[in-house]
């Protein structure tokens, strides 16, 4: 998808109700923004007191914002994948089934699992191939907010979608809940991706993958062929007698690595990035994981939050801030307090990340919104609203070209009558006694959305 592309696009869906600031406080749009986080994955069985659980990898078509619409691969279709939730000292199986004809594996980042179920092939495991199954297994700790992902050609295969958060809870009371008692909670997980890379790296991977599944089952593996070799030794010794190495042939669709134009919050884009609700003296505690490649300076307007877990782990001492580092394979728990009504941007300070395909505003803007905010401080023209107009009546602007040549020095400052000059608020002037107001299209009430600045 090209630049004008795009903006066309944009500008078609500007127009649509989707993007109605009126549905923002409705009901209904409060219960839809649950389902922009990540659906918890219950228990197939937990026979003899073990929970276990079901995942599938597939490919699947997932939109990232209306009109941008890529191939990923989704952990039981859905981008991210599904939450899992445990409780600490849980003994876990998960059934891993791969559907796809590429491999995979799955790593649990942060638990303190098994060395053979820590999901790194040909380190821990043979990869999952297609049509086949992994059973991890493992006892559910530490505490607190991980992840997991594929580990096999991990450059594209996070950047797909291959990630999901799993919940280790406390076995007895929350330390955090403890401390800050909260009522709600969310998971944001941040990504970013090179559509163009993945259309190209996904086709050139399937196609290498036919190939090497047809030699595999012929019988006719060779280590050298596949990348794989016993030790270092074995590699040396492979290139002095004329192996020539991946990295020097390339067998990637391209030599050049992915530049990200789009950034998303739990798979999404601004304007569909999800909400932060939040209520007059609420606590919510929000669990923030980084799943991509890019590093985010995550900041939130009108705030100081509590930076209450660094990786899953409690703080012994919580302190404020409101503008948090967000680094690749980072998690850190936050807690929000409800003491500020209003509608506060939470947005990437690294303004490149706020962009959908270079058009600004897009990626991983979205909002802290009060759902118990008074509709009358939406109205633009609100006393609590700042914004004056500069001069009080427009017209005889047309005869502005004759002040040409005047100077200002020349002018009675002190002999002016500056009584009455009061700005008026925003949207309003007087005109011979006539009140006026901005038209915007029939808006009236913020927040609007806004695709293009």
């Amino acid at each position: 998808m090209n630049r004008r592309q795009f903006i066309g696009t944009g500008a078609a869906l500007s127009a649509t109700s989707l993007f109605s600031p009126r549905s923002l406080f409705a009901e209904s749009a409060i219960r839809a923004n649950q389902d922009r986080f990540p659906k918890r994955l219950e228990p197939t069985s937990t026979l003899g007191g073990v929970k276990e659980f079901h995942i599938w990898i597939d490919i699947i078509q997932h939109e990232i914002v209306p009109g941008v619409t890529v191939h990923m691969l989704a952990f039981n279709d859905q981008v991210p994948g599904p939450e899992i939730r445990v409780t600490e000292g849980d003994q876990v199986r998960v059934v891993f089934e791969n559907r796809t004809q590429l491999n995979h594996t799955i790593h649990w980042h942060g638990l303190h699992v098994p060395w053979r179920h820590d999901g790194v092939p040909f380190v821990t495991q043979l990869p999952t191939m297609p049509n086949m199954e992994f059973v991890y297994e493992f006892e559910a700790k530490p505490y607190g907010t991980h992840i997991y992902h594929c580990h096999w050609g991990t450059l594209l295969h996070m950047q797909v979608g291959m990630y999901g958060s799993i919940i280790i809870e406390a076995k007895g009371e929350d330390p955090i809940h403890k401390q800050f008692p909260y009522d709600r909670e969310y998971t944001l997980i941040y990504s970013s991706h090179d559509t163009n890379w993945i259309r190209r790296e996904m086709n050139h991977m399937l196609e290498r993958m036919k190939e090497r599944t047809y030699l595999m089952q012929s019988g006719r593996f060779e280590r050298e062929r596949f990348g794989v070799f016993a030790d270092v030794e074995d590699f040396t010794r492979a290139v002095e007698q004329g192996y020539i190495p991946p990295y020097v042939t390339n067998v990637r669709s391209s030599a050049e690595l992915p530049h990200p134009n789009f950034f998303t919050v739990n798979g999404k884009s601004y304007p569909m990035t999800p909400r932060l609700y939040i209520r007059e003296g609420e606590n919510i505690r929000v669990r923030l994981i980084n799943a991509g490649g890019d590093a985010h300076s995550l900041h939130l307007h009108g705030y100081d939050f509590w930076l209450v877990a660094d990786d899953g782990i409690p703080l012994a001492a919580p302190y404020q801030m409101n503008t948090l580092l967000l680094a690749p394979g980072k998690t850190h728990d936050i807690i929000i307090e409800g003491k500020n009504r209003g509608i506060w941007t939470f947005h990437d300070h690294d303004t490149r990340r706020v962009t959908n395909n270079g058009i600004y505003p897009g990626g991983t803007l979205t909002a802290l919104v009060y759902e118990d905010l008074p509709e009358e401080e939406r109205l633009l023209d609100s006393p609590l609203s700042g914004l004056r107009m500069h001069m009080d009546n427009m017209e005889g602007m047309e005869g502005m070209d004759d002040m040409e040549g005047m100077e200002h020095a020349a002018m009675d400052h002190e002999g002016m009558d500056h009584e009455g000059m009061d700005q008026k608020p925003e949207g309003q002037m007087d005109k011979g006694g006539m009140k006026m107001r901005m038209d915007l299209d029939g808006l009236t009430k913020l927040p609007f959305i806004s695709l293009d600045q």
